[in-house]
């Protein structure tokens, strides 16, 4: 059975977590072809050797790695520095990890912000799904314009 990795951080605002596992859930062969395991680790400067353990250690064929960067400046680097670690992560192990980060700063209107948080948690959990066992759902929507937790851009009118 295939395992789908989902670890998301204790400092989160909301329980993005939870949103990926209700979406996986859902998925077509949850329980049959895939399981998912979960972690939390503190912070999302955490999360890149979380995934890599995932990965290496449980075996895991992609992850979707959840954050939720403060506000402040610093928050914005530390998130930066997070984002190296999970790209360093992939690269090391030739496996993909979702990054689902929700800044802070993104919305004013904390309900607006949790509507991201749920979106945008749901849909990445969606595309893990898809790149494994649905690659042409992907195809279909590229250069569409999708976005995860706002309306769609659409694409490019070049006429």
């Amino acid at each position: 059975m295939d395992r789908i990795g989902v670890v998301d951080t204790m400092f989160a605002r909301y329980d993005m977590g939870a949103e990926a596992l209700d979406e996986l859930a859902d998925c077509p062969g949850h329980g049959e072809a895939f399981e998912v395991l979960y972690r939390t680790v503190p912070g999302f400067k955490d999360l890149g050797v979380a995934c890599k353990r995932m990965i290496e250690l449980d075996d895991c064929r992609i992850v979707v790695a959840l954050g939720m960067p403060g506000k402040a400046a610093i928050d914005q680097v530390c998130a930066h520095e997070a984002s190296q670690g999970i790209l360093l992560a992939q690269l090391l192990t030739s496996t993909h990890v979702l990054e689902v980060f929700v800044h802070e700063n993104e919305e004013e209107d904390p309900v607006a912000l949790g509507r991201v948080c749920r979106e945008r948690a749901r849909k990445h959990a969606r595309n893990a799904y898809w790149m494994l066992y649905e690659p042409e759902q992907l195809t279909r929507r590229a250069g569409k314009g999708v976005r995860q937790g706002y309306e769609d851009a659409g694409p490019l009118v070049t006429r």
